[in-house]
Order: structure tokens, then sequence, then C-alpha cells
């Protein structure tokens, strides 16, 4: 921790440099107008007499295994340079005070962790529920101020509430438990939280990608001790940039959308006498679909398929990257793609099918791209965002022209972030 005035110094010098270089790169020097602008929210709000340290957790990108967590399958993600940051300082009062830019202030005290269904859906609960985690598993929780901001975009599929979780439980992490709670731990306690907290029943995936950083395997097929294993691959050496392209449309409306790719997949496990698809043979299944058809609908047996060969590229993925067959993993990606819009069918809804802009971006990026970079739909699908990995020669390219139809800023240039949750400064 340094002093209000040292860590300002700092910024405006070069001493936080390398650590700021090691998450952003080469865009370090814009984010030190990001973190001075935070740190001066601080001392608006809390005062500089302080001892400060700078916090971050990204957000994600699905890469591959689009719907198949929930039927606890395989997924590879990887965590973005887009995050949420925060400039911290103990305060001794057993209350949380966080304020994040755009938002009220949120007043969390330490001592009063049960879950209150009025901050269902807001931070607050997060806040709470993390804390409780943090006390139900033997850790240590304080007061502490905080002024945070949050690049990551909302409702984009880069899972800019996770992101804040991992923050949170980042913050704790540092300033009482001196660093002891682990990666998965702390995404554990972000699920926890979101669950009983903040009345949204997710999986581990978004969470898990954010602490973890960098490249990760996760198999979900025991959802409660999931397999993680970070891939190591310097994505930075691949001549490619990853592009979130915003093809518009809301997801108000698509709940029951998603939750009928969920039911479907379910509606056929349970046809041949399981739970879930991951308990289900494939063979099985293939040799099977005469019967399935009596009980389950044409689409639910398209979606169990995606389920299968989705569960097969992951891992396919995963060994590419490793043997650093860049190309190999660009062929998977579309491939990926392919079987989300034929068979698990999320690229577009059929509440209007006359309006299509994932569907769009996609055919414009296979116009564009084809053979030389990749494309899929990214998220849950339907309407929102599209993936793409384009080569570098390419990029101005690519995204002037996605800007042109999808409109001015739609398309986001990442790169993959080397870690998660972590104390910058």
């Amino acid at each position: 921790m340094y002093s209000f005035d040292a860590i300002k110094k700092g910024l405006l010098d070069v001493e936080f440099d390398s650590a700021l270089t090691f998450i952003y790169g080469a865009n370090f020097a814009k984010q030190k107008e990001r973190y001075l602008r935070v740190l001066d929210t601080f001392g608006t709000l809390f005062g500089t007499e302080v001892e400060i340290g700078f916090f971050s957790a990204p957000g994600r990108s699905e890469i591959c295994g689009n719907h198949t967590d929930h039927n606890h399958g395989k997924v590879l993600a990887a965590a973005i340079n887009l995050d949420a940051i925060a400039a911290v300082a103990k305060n001794n009062k057993e209350i949380i005070r966080l304020k994040s830019e755009g938002y009220d202030m949120d007043l969390v005290d330490v001592n009063d962790l049960e879950p209150k269904p009025a901050e269902f859906s807001k931070s607050k609960g997060l806040i709470r529920g993390i804390c409780a985690s943090f006390v139900k598993r033997g850790y240590a929780v304080g007061g502490f101020d905080a002024a945070t901001a949050n690049d990551v975009l909302s409702g984009s599929g880069l899972s800019s509430s996770a992101s804040f979780e991992v923050l949170v439980g980042t913050i704790l992490n540092y300033l009482y438990n001196d660093g002891k709670v682990t990666p998965v731990e702390i995404a554990q306690i972000a699920q926890e939280a979101e669950n009983r907290f903040f009345g949204k029943p997710c999986g581990l995936l978004d969470q898990m990608t954010c602490s973890v950083g960098g490249f990760v395997y996760i198999d979900f097929n025991n959802p409660e001790e999931p397999i993680i294993k970070p891939i190591d691959f310097a994505f930075e050496a691949c001549g490619h940039a990853l592009c979130i392209v915003d093809t518009g449309g809301s997801h108000s409306d698509l709940t029951d959308e998603y939750g009928a790719v969920r039911k479907e997949m379910v509606d056929v496990a349970k046809s041949l006498g399981h739970e879930v698809l991951r308990d289900v043979d494939e063979a099985q299944f293939f040799n099977s679909i005469d019967l399935i058809r009596k009980v389950a609908s044409d689409r639910a047996i398209l979606r169990a398929q995606h389920f299968f060969s989705e569960n097969r590229r992951v891992d396919a993925q995963v060994n590419a990257l490793r043997q650093q067959k860049f190309g190999e993993f660009k062929k998977l990606v579309i491939s990926s793609g392919r079987s989300s819009y034929m068979y698990n069918q999320n690229v577009y809804s059929n509440k209007n099918p006359l309006s299509q802009p994932v569907a769009l971006g996609l055919c414009m990026s296979e116009a564009i791209l084809e053979g030389k970079g990749a494309w899929r739909v990214h998220g849950g699908g339907f309407a929102g965002t599209i993936q793409a990995f384009v080569p570098n020669e390419m990029l101005t390219e690519y995204k002037d022209r996605m800007e042109l139809v999808f409109g001015k800023g739609s398309c986001y240039v990442l790169s993959i972030r080397p870690v998660g949750g972590t104390c910058v400064i």
C-alpha cells in the first residue's frame, strides 16, 4: 500500500509502468488516465490521508463450449484486457463503502451477513454475499473504502458482474487474508454470492475465468468440484486480435429462449434415463434418435448433438493451443460457431425471425476473414455479440467494415489477459 500522493506521483511518472504493462500490454498509457481518474474520485469521497492500493479483475470471453456448462460439459474461456479496477483503503469501521462510477455508493455492514431479498439483483447484495462466503470458509473480512470503475461491457457476454464479484473478493483477500485465498476459492465464493445474495442461479464459468486469468479449461462433469486447467499459450505472439462485435439487439425478452436450450438438452438426457447430457453415451444417443423423437423435439435432438460435438471441440482446441497450432485452433473456432448456428440454433430469436443482426455479423465476418481468421456467436446468443480472431494486418479493415454496419464503437479490439483478479499496486 502507498500514500495517496505516492500513488498519484507514481502513476504520473514511470514507477508503476511495468505493473500496468504486464496486465494491459501496449495500452497501459491509456490505463494510467483511468487509474488517475479513479484515484481522484477516491480522494474526493474519502480523503487523501490514507494508505491506498489498486486492485483489478478482468472480464472474460467464452472461446468454446457454447451452452454446455449447464449440462455438465466442458468449456474453454479466457480472461480479457477489459477489467474492473478499484482504489482501496482500509477504514477500520467494519463498514464497506464502495462507490462505482455511475452508481450510488454501496454501504455494507460486515457484521450483517444474511441474504436480503431487497438487495437481489443489486451490487450491494453481491458485496454482502462475498463477505458472508469469506466468513463461512473461515477467512477474515473487514471494512474498506473503494472507488471503482468497470469497462467490461454490460450485456455483452463478457461478464461484467463476475469481474465485479472477483474484484471484491480480491480486495478482501489482500487486505485481510494476506493473499492466501486461492483464485479457485474466490471464484466459488463469487458464485455463492450471486446464487444466494443476488438471486441468480449462475454456473461457475464466468467467475472462474475472471479469477484465474489467461486461457482456462474447465470441465463441469462434477459442478461442485470442476476440473480447472490453465492453458499456457502466448496469445500476443500469434499475430491476431480478439474482436467482440456488438451487433445490437436486446436480451430483455430472451429469458425463455435461453432456458429452452438447457431444458431441451435435459429432455433428451431424460429420455435416455439421465439427468444431464454429460451422463449420456454419445453412441447410445445417436442410435436412439428414432426413440427420442417420440418424446423430444427435433430441435432438442439437434441441440444435444451440438453438446456432444462441442465437448470434443473443447478438447481439440486445448490440444491445438498447447501444441502452438493456431491455424488448427481457428478452424475449430469456426466449427464451433457453425454448430451453434445449425444445431444449437441460438443465432437469432424465433420471436422475431426477420431481425438477425448476429447472423448478419457472422455472414460479414466470413466474407472478410474466410481463409485467414475465425468467427462465431459469442455468449448466450440470440442477440448481442459475435467473436472474431482477426489477423493484425486485417484489423483496421475488419473494424471499419463492421462499424459501418453496426455503428461506431461496436467493434471492441481485445487481447487475452495473463492474470485474473490481482493487486496491481
